[in-house]
């Protein structure tokens, strides 16, 4: 449980933080293991990142070149006694882009993992099929939760029966029905995830975002990848320019917060990579929407000691699928997440005790215009020094749509504080079924077995 002894509120991060970027370029990546700061760094021109312990968490850094080949020949050796399990959300529709044949080329080359799990949305029985094959190479243990299929949508049909929220359909869903069953299973000790579409991937990813859970010498029992998001322009905008301008605003209106102290303290609170022991687990809810990985955020603050929580930088940059700005769609691009994840906070602060009134809502909205511009203004000159592309319009447009969205999140926030309850935790679930994981590993294991040319009329539905 959080130690209420830490005072995260007296360790709140200078104002000035949020001008510095989430990490820094990096001008070569290989494996040499030279000392850092040593004369054959500064020969080869490597840039150090910055050893700076911003905020309440730690920070682990990377200081010098890649030592990913002595990371994996330790993550081999203590996989031994904490098994290292992956978790892969995914669309059917992703099967068809580079990027995720890249990760599972690269995950191939990895002797440290215990077992794959995906959790393969949007996909019929053909689809179904065909991932299989997909998946198939891999050497590690790999299993497909299609929850699409029948058996998973029995089984969600239980818990409903059982009064147990199951969220809607989408990531935070999918992730929790992979948890589960790897809790079943019985055979892992420490979960990591991430996204299967990755364009910038490589094997020091999973290394890096591992390696503090998966080393007993650490005792981290959560740990939050950053990066930087960086190409021939600053990337980002939600982090940047929206969720440290607001949560910063919060702190201004409410005063210090230990929650939003917390938050504050991460380079990348928005990073859809972590890795925690399977404890967390089992004790987690789990937002069904965006605001998936504020709430995450919020059950590690409630559920986990401060000392034990991390933040790994575990790229040189990192470059996905770019959200578009969707601003006159609610229920779709960044606008949608920004909907999404401000009420995840103001409904976390609320049950914190926080008073969020309606006055106090449209003054936010004010301060957050203010901090948001302040923060375009800290960006434009930082692309100014390295030499990147600034488009101030664009910049000053994303503000105007994560304003609307914070205006619909508000009106929806008053009409409804509680608004959609996260997907309960296995442990709940465990007491309202207790064969739960008896029958999630066989739907799993049925649906993975399944040959639909043998049995020709036996087509899931």
């Amino acid at each position: 449980m959080v130690h209420k002894g830490d005072d995260l509120a007296s360790l709140r991060n200078s104002p000035d933080d949020a001008s510095r970027p989430p990490a820094e370029h990096r001008d070569s990546q290989g494996d040499s293991q030279d000392g850092i700061g040593s004369k054959s760094q500064a020969a080869k021109g490597l840039v150090l990142s910055d050893f700076y312990q911003n905020g309440v968490v730690t920070v682990l850094h990377r200081l010098g070149p890649s030592n990913v080949a002595q990371l994996e020949r330790e993550l081999t050796r203590h996989g031994s006694t904490h098994p290292i399990a992956l978790v892969l959300p995914c669309l059917y529709a992703e099967l068809a882009k580079p990027a995720l044949r890249h990760i599972l080329d690269t995950l191939g080359e990895l002797s440290y993992l215990n077992e794959i799990v995906v959790s393969l949305d949007r996909a019929s029985a053909l689809e179904f099929r065909l991932a299989k094959q997909y998946f198939s190479g891999l050497p590690q243990r790999v299993r497909l939760i299609w929850n699409d299929g029948h058996r998973i949508q029995s089984l969600l049909k239980l818990f409903v029966a059982k009064n147990l929220d199951i969220g809607h359909q989408g990531k935070g869903r999918g992730c929790w029905m992979a948890f589960g069953y790897i809790l079943a299973r019985n055979d892992s000790q420490v979960i990591a995830l991430h996204d299967s579409d990755i364009a910038s991937y490589s094997r020091e990813y999973l290394a890096r975002l591992c390696y503090p859970i998966a080393n007993p010498n650490l005792n981290y029992e959560f740990c939050k990848g950053y990066y930087s998001r960086v190409t021939d322009r600053l990337h980002g905008r939600v982090t940047r320019l929206f969720i440290t301008p607001l949560i910063r605003s919060l702190q201004q209106l409410v005063g210090p917060h230990p929650l939003l102290t917390f938050l504050d303290s991460f380079r990348y609170p928005l990073a859809g990579e972590f890795a925690m022991v399977r404890d967390l687990a089992w004790t987690n809810r789990i937002p069904g929407d965006w605001g998936l990985e504020i709430g995450v955020l919020a059950e590690v603050y409630r559920n986990c000691a401060l000392r034990r929580i991390c933040q790994a930088d575990i790229a040189d940059t990192y470059d996905h699928k770019h959200q578009p700005l969707s601003d006159d769609d609610p229920d779709a691009g960044l606008l949608k997440m920004c909907v999404d994840i401000t009420k995840s906070l103001f409904r976390n602060l609320a049950s914190e005790g926080v008073v969020l009134s309606d006055g106090v809502l449209k003054t936010l909205r004010a301060t957050y215009l203010q901090s948001a511009q302040e923060a375009i203004n800290r960006y434009e000159n930082d692309a100014a020094i390295n030499s990147l592309t600034f488009d101030r319009h664009e910049e000053r447009t994303a503000v105007e749509v994560f304003l609307q969205g914070m205006k619909l999140a508000t009106e929806g926030f008053l009409e409804d504080p509680l608004g959609v309850p996260m997907i309960s935790n296995w442990s709940r679930v465990t007491h309202a079924i207790p064969d739960v994981f008896d029958r999630m590993i066989e739907a799993v294991e049925e649906d993975h077995a399944w040959d639909p040319t043998a049995e020709p009329a036996a087509t899931p539905r």
